[in-house]
């Protein structure tokens, strides 16, 4: 089979190289002919071109979870009030979670005032959000498929309720490339305050059957944000540069005999993209460079909500610099650790947004100052809304309710000022234009420039898309 000491080659070892590379010569025309044939390994986060001219370029969504009341927040329903302590006929005590919980209709612990020239209705809770109404557009008529956190946490992001599909992030990077060169192409941050991370962890941020490079980047929300950013103390820029060009070197070479493995490319830039992310990551997520004014601008000097300021002002530093998606999640893993008002809605709700509602607030204007909001699609939406019903407790709360909630969008091509859909008049369905999740990840892709239809993957003989087989613009938001 090899060659002999003269390196002459075996007659064997002669015929059965040629018989293996004419059948290897045949397979490459048949593969080439069914379009089959693996492509040349390239870079998979390089930019590319969306289908058409899209108005946003990033993404940074605020996951608002646990899921928010609607009625307490952003849908004000002066009915509800009306009829506070009623007993809600024909209710379905199987809605929430807890059916022998159920309470009367319960108006809303917090007072509404109109803002704006648009004249929106906006809870108390949320002061310095209230300033920027002119620039959102509120989405009423949203609802999901599930009552139960994990399912719901995996539509919101993936499409579907079920876990193993590429989240959104993954899907705009998939189809958009990074960029940047130095820093990560999709970043999640999550709870800092030791709250866990939302039901189904890092699967809410997974690149599914997606080649693994698409995935988020977790940043840790104490320490260092990611391991190895900073080079071995023993190890001089030189060595570490040649240790990566010899692994990289025999990946490619792995990658040569193995062209159908696609996650090997993956794997090559993933050292790579490390290797410059220890000169870039750094200077991105040092936001003591920002001048006191920004600063105290997003609340740093706020000890209720600093590290969500830092979050937020760390994920305007990341897309100024080419990072693609970022999320930003407020809230934990459950219950009073995130925006799940079980119990104590007043309490609850009150809480959280005191830490987001002058960070992100900021972020909308810091944005705007540096010309990037028209290019920056802001998103603020949870994984489903609550009931118009008391939950019974020592201090009342609400339930789940994946029959109405609320987003907002605010600027990449968004029309500000607008509201679309509406609920019934206590906030318990959507009733009016419904939106269903796969409709906001539509709008969202649209906004990039990407055809959500168009945006697939193949994989088992089928075309896979986040929007499954659903899906439509909500066009009366777009500017």
């Amino acid at each position: 089979m090899k060659a002999d000491m003269n390196g002459m080659m075996h007659r064997r070892a002669m015929l059965q190289r040629c018989g293996l590379g004419a059948g290897a010569l045949g397979l490459h025309g048949l593969l080439h002919e069914e379009g089959l044939l693996a492509a040349p390994a390239a870079d998979p986060l390089a930019p590319r071109k969306p289908h058409f001219a899209g108005k946003a370029r990033r993404v940074i969504w605020i996951f608002v979870n646990g899921g928010q009341s609607q009625v307490d927040t952003w849908d004000y329903k002066p009915e509800l009030a009306r009829r506070h302590g009623q007993t809600l006929e024909g209710f379905d005590r199987f809605t929430g979670f807890f059916a022998n919980a159920v309470g009367g209709l319960m108006k809303s612990p917090f007072a509404f005032a109109r803002h704006g020239q648009c004249g929106k209705w906006v809870s108390s809770i949320f002061p310095h959000l209230s300033r920027h109404v002119d620039r959102m557009a509120f989405v009423h008529s949203l609802y999901t498929e599930s009552n139960n956190h994990s399912p719901a946490l995996f539509m919101m992001n993936c499409g579907l309720p079920r876990m193993g599909f590429p989240c959104v992030g993954s899907w705009v990077t998939y189809g958009l490339g990074s960029e940047s060169r130095s820093l990560p192409a999709f970043v999640v941050m999550s709870d800092p305050r030791g709250r866990g991370l939302p039901k189904g962890h890092a699967a809410n941020w997974g690149a599914g059957f997606l080649p693994s490079v698409f995935q988020g980047t977790h940043f840790r929300p104490q320490g260092e944000p990611i391991d190895n950013l900073k080079r071995p103390q023993e190890m001089s820029a030189a060595q570490q540069r040649a240790q990566l060009d010899l692994v990289a070197g025999l990946n490619r070479l792995h990658h040569a005999r193995h062209p159908g493995e696609g996650e090997l490319g993956a794997r090559i830039e993933s050292f790579e993209l490390a290797y410059r992310m220890q000169v870039a990551a750094p200077e991105a997520l040092d936001i003591a460079q920002e001048p006191e004014s920004i600063r105290k601008l997003y609340g740093l000097d706020q000890k209720h909500c600093a590290h969500f300021a830092a979050q937020c002002l760390m994920a305007r530093r990341l897309v100024e610099r080419g990072t693609r998606f970022v999320q930003i999640y407020s809230g934990g893993m459950e219950n009073q650790l995130s925006w799940d008002g079980h119990n104590d809605i007043a309490g609850n709700h009150t809480g959280f947004a005191q830490e987001s509602d002058q960070p992100t607030a900021a972020l909308i204007e810091d944005l705007a100052q540096r010309g990037m909001l028209e290019d920056t699609l802001v998103v603020w939406a949870g994984e489903f809304g609550r009931l118009p019903v008391a939950q019974k407790s020592d201090k009342p709360g609400r339930d789940h309710n994946p029959h109405a909630m609320t987003a907002w969008m605010a600027g990449g091509g968004i029309r500000g000022g607008t509201t679309y859909g509406a609920t019934d008049d206590i906030g318990h369905k959507a009733a009016v234009d419904r939106v269903h999740v796969n409709d906001l990840h539509a709008t969202l892709l649209h906004l990039l420039g990407m055809d959500h239809e168009g945006l697939t993957y193949r994989l088992n003989g089928r075309d896979f898309r986040l929007t499954d087989v659903a899906g439509k613009v909500i066009r009366p938001i777009l500017a």
